[in-house]
């Protein structure tokens, strides 16, 4: 197969593509860019774009129309967790860390699926910070199709980013809702009932330390000649890199068995980031990055309204590496109520969490096919 066609293309093209450079075929508007210091930004309906998007609202505009956005400057250059190309439609502002362009005769939609697919780093000429230049940029050479296919292509992306944006504000949803639940159905500080409450449920709740519900065992770590590849060996939790969405994720073994933890205990990070906390399906040993809790879906939830509270943060505050000791764990204050209330929140919030990771799954598997769609419909 030629290299100036795609590998998956729609049918009735098969010409190859043009190589054409940057400022060929699209128009740069950067010297119209006029920053704002967030101290004069007065607040408004419009937009404002820097390097990662949007990142204000202001009272005024100076751009209208439909424009393509590319990062010029900023961490995001090479490191690629979030979007360094945008498409913007209407009015509103942009300060100078963004290239702002538009197609001359093509899609703009086309454009921006393929500057977004680039690899930047050997274009970086930033030192203290990645930073594209602009007469590099404008010089790059890429393979462009019929203006036709370019339509083709841009709508069939737009639509699968439309998509993508409407599951992910789905699950920002949930979230939120998840976090309220969190917030109310245990009681505040001071307080001996929560403020939603499940029906036939009156008695105070009852406070108690962790450790006297909840048997908690700190992790020690093997030595490091005992680690292994082994997925016959002992799963070794060492910390947050060993779980993948609230679940222990093997990663790591050890022929060293330590202190452990058994299958459908929970596991408490004790190192940063302290607080977070997970379950697993495993007998496990535990590295000394965590600490396994033998407690039920309602002490689960407990220990996430306890990080979402930000307990964590101010207890480990101040120390060189951000940890907590033994004894801040096991005596760590949480409101309990009877079994049976303890039961049906532990289910609720549980059943909130599945759906959350439904969702999740579902959102990473429409970003996994994008970076498939677009190795394979772009040149």
């Amino acid at each position: 197969m030629s290299n100036k066609v795609p590998q998956i293309r729609f049918n009735g093209y098969s010409d190859a593509w043009e190589e054409r450079k940057l400022n060929e075929v699209a128009i740069f508007y950067n010297g119209q860019r006029i920053p704002i210091d967030s101290s004069l930004r007065k607040q408004g309906e419009y937009p404002y774009y820097g390097a990662t998007g949007i990142i204000d609202y202001v009272e005024d505009y100076i751009f209208d129309g439909e424009f393509v956005l590319l990062a010029e400057d900023g961490a995001n250059i090479t490191m690629r967790n979030s979007p360094i190309a945008y498409l913007t439609q209407g009015k509103f502002w942009l300060n100078n860390h963004a290239h702002i362009m538009a197609m001359k005769d093509g899609s703009n939609n086309f454009l921006v699926q393929l500057l977004e697919k680039q690899n930047y780093e050997k274009y970086n000429s930033g030192t203290a910070q990645p930073k594209l230049n602009s007469q590099v940029i404008k010089s790059l050479n890429f393979l462009f199709p019929t203006k036709e296919e370019q339509q083709k292509i841009g709508s069939f992306f737009k639509h699968l980013d439309d998509t993508i944006a409407l599951h992910q504000r789905k699950l920002d949803l949930l979230k939120e809702q998840k976090k309220g639940y969190l917030q109310k159905m245990f009681p505040k500080n001071g307080a001996k009932v929560p403020e939603l409450r499940f029906a036939g449920f009156a008695d105070d709740w009852v406070q108690r330390e962790l450790n006297q519900v909840a048997p908690v065992t700190m992790g020690t770590s093997p030595k490091s000649e005992n680690y292994t590849d082994n997925p016959e060996d002992h799963i070794l939790v060492q910390g947050n890199a060993d779980m993948n969405n609230g679940f222990v994720s093997p990663r790591v073994w050890t022929t060293q068995v330590t202190k452990t933890a058994e299958a459908g205990n929970l596991i408490l990070s004790v190192r940063a980031p302290v607080g977070e906390v997970g379950k697993t399906a495993y007998d496990v040993v535990l590295g000394r990055g965590v600490a396994g809790i033998k407690g039920n879906e309602f002490i689960f939830q407990s220990l996430k309204q306890v990080q979402s509270k930000g307990y964590w943060a101010r207890m480990s505050s101040g120390s060189t590496f951000d940890s907590v000791t033994s004894e801040e764990v096991k005596t760590l204050p949480i409101m309990v109520p009877d079994e049976a209330e303890q039961e049906l929140i532990g289910k609720f919030l549980g059943q909130m969490d599945n759906l959350i990771t439904a969702n999740q799954r579902k959102l990473d598997l429409l970003k996994e096919q994008k970076k498939g769609f677009l190795q394979n419909m772009f040149v």
